[in-house]
């Protein structure tokens, strides 16, 4: 009884460990016992070894019940030692976010599905001809130089805009036709304003000759603008694009300063947002049809983006720049 009390009084698992080769070690009392049993007669050596063996069992029961009851203990010491409280981390919102361009198309391309118009996409490796020619710009357009391309060989070259789709839509459907093409387009440029890969939404509407007007195409640009940034004078230009006739480029109200000019609008009052026109008869000639008439337009997401969310260098949209990113978590 009295070595059952001693193992209950340990408190570590290595006192146990010491504990145990002293009561149940080579030179313990019992091993001691068993060791002198050959010198005991017949009648003796049972009933001594029959004690012996109670006492072994006796202790080892204990050790082992105490040693069980000690690695509980350390398991609870070691969760409450390492347990985390995750009410903790209730103050501190660390969920993601769209990136600036991905927030931008979604908008672009939810106002324009609300208009009925259909998603088409297209292959960001193109050939000259869907890229270029069938868009009214043969080979030494001098329009081409406005669109540096990154060549590859045989022909092909990575897209410079998405018109490319529009090309590629008018030669697999008839009109009517009511589409856009966002996506990834890719030219030489790295600047302020420009990377040499970017995002555009471009829009085409076609149908019978005579079915749709540029007023029709002015409205829709009007309202899809004062539905992005809100309420801001547009106005449209005239400009020239080789797959459209006649072609404007449009402006919205400088969103910094309202009109009354700063370094942002060129103290113009006024930021360019989007080209657009009617489609070139050209390129209807290109994709076989006749006798139908409608408007196409384009936008850098970017662009967009960069003047909505009021981000002054555009290339820190591709920078990883969390102090960015972070605001619109």
């Amino acid at each position: 009884m009295e070595n059952i009390a001693r193992i209950n009084d340990v408190s570590s698992i290595d006192a146990l460990e010491k504990l145990r080769a002293e009561l149940l070690g080579k030179k313990s009392a019992i091993s001691e016992g068993f060791a002198a049993l050959k010198e005991a007669s017949p009648k003796e050596k049972a009933q001594i070894a029959a004690e012996l063996n109670r006492q072994k069992t006796e202790l080892t029961n204990a050790i082992a019940a105490k040693r069980a009851e000690l690695e509980n203990q350390e398991i609870a010491q070691r969760s409450q030692k390492e347990a985390l409280d995750v009410t903790l981390f209730d103050a501190f919102d660390r969920g993601g976010s769209l990136h600036p361009i991905n927030r931008a198309m979604e908008e672009i391309v939810e106002y324009f599905l609300s208009m009925n118009f259909e998603i088409k996409t297209g292959p960001l490796v193109e050939d000259e001809f869907h890229n270029f020619e069938a868009l009214n710009l043969p080979k030494y357009h001098p329009a081409r130089e406005m669109q540096d391309t990154f060549y590859m060989n045989d022909g092909l070259l990575l897209r410079t805009h998405t018109s490319p789709v529009q090309i590629r839509t008018m030669l697999s459907e008839k009109p009517p036709i009511r589409m856009i093409a966002p996506g990834a387009v890719f030219r030489p440029d790295y600047d302020l304003t420009h990377t040499p890969m970017f995002h555009q939404v471009e829009g085409l509407a076609i149908d019978e000759k005579g079915a749709i007007s540029f007023a029709n195409l002015k409205h829709i640009l009007e309202d899809f603008l004062n539905s992005f940034f809100g309420d801001f004078p547009v106005r449209f230009r005239p400009s020239f694009f080789p797959f459209t006739e006649p072609s404007a480029e449009v402006d919205v109200g400088c969103i910094f300063c309202r009109g009354e000019g700063c370094r942002m609008c060129k103290n113009t009052g006024w930021l360019e947002v989007l080209g657009c026109g009617m489609v070139d008869p050209n390129v209807f000639k290109a994709v076989g049809y006749e006798n139908v008439g409608g408007y196409a337009f384009g936008m850098g997401v970017e662009r967009l983006a960069t003047l909505k969310y009021r981000i002054g260098d555009l290339r820190s949209l591709f920078d990883g720049d969390l102090d960015l990113l972070e605001q619109f978590r």
